[in-house]
């Protein structure tokens, strides 16, 4: 996956947490729902964000950013504890 893919998905998880907001403001969905689908895209987002991040780490110290591969979800979500 290259930045620009990882980017496109950043604004993609973006762009369905402002539509969650919008289908529970119109009551489409309860609070619960929204919640859970929230807490998957924030999780899905820390892990976007960590590979981007590890990405150009890489091309900064002349590695090769395409031999990053994503991590775990229980790993990017524990990493300060």
């Amino acid at each position: 996956m290259d930045d620009k893919t990882v980017l496109g998905r950043i604004h993609g998880l973006v762009d369905e947490e402002h539509k969650l907001r919008q289908q529970l403001g119109r009551g489409e969905i309860n609070s619960d729902e929204e919640h859970a689908r929230l807490k998957e895209l924030e999780e899905a987002l820390d892990q976007c964000w960590d590979l981007l991040r590890r990405r150009r780490a890489a091309r900064e110290v002349g590695n090769d950013p395409d031999a990053e591969q994503a991590h775990s979800t229980g790993e990017v979500e524990n990493y300060l504890q």
